[in-house]
């Protein structure tokens, strides 16, 4: 009897746990495009102590990459999601791997940027998708 009484009257379901509106790929891409600047940046300079200070802040903006997209991963990408789009996991490793120590916090090669950006295009348009749904 007690179970029954607590018990909850309603179940409730929602898409995401905010309501829509919150997420955004687009704060992943702003600071993927700041570790290319920066990478830019670096390579047009050759002051150590510049350099040194650089490559702290594109790690730290790499980073905030990764935490961005694994977000979208984990808060907005849902199971039906990966049935419609069956790439979803793959794009999201292969993004954080080129946020991560493979690419933009292990290496000042400005391609690896531009290859990071390019998943997060992609990861974009499968959201921006699945928001007109």
């Amino acid at each position: 009897m007690l179970a029954r009484l607590l018990r909850p009257k309603h179940t409730a379901s929602a898409h995401c746990d905010l309501p829509c509106g919150v997420y955004d790929p687009a704060q992943a891409r702003i600071e993927a495009e700041s570790v290319k600047a920066i990478m830019e940046k670096y390579a047009g300079n050759e002051d150590p102590v510049f350099r040194s200070r650089a490559l702290t802040i594109k790690e730290e903006r790499a980073e905030l990459v990764k935490h961005h997209l694994w977000v979208l991963w984990t808060d907005y990408f849902k199971p039906p999601h990966l049935e419609t789009y069956p790439q979803l996991h793959q794009l999201f490793w292969e993004a954080t791997k080129l946020a991560g120590a493979a690419g933009g916090k292990g290496t000042v090669d400005v391609a690896k940027a531009d290859e990071l950006l390019g998943k997060i295009d992609d990861i974009s348009k499968i959201f921006w998708e699945t928001k007109a749904a």
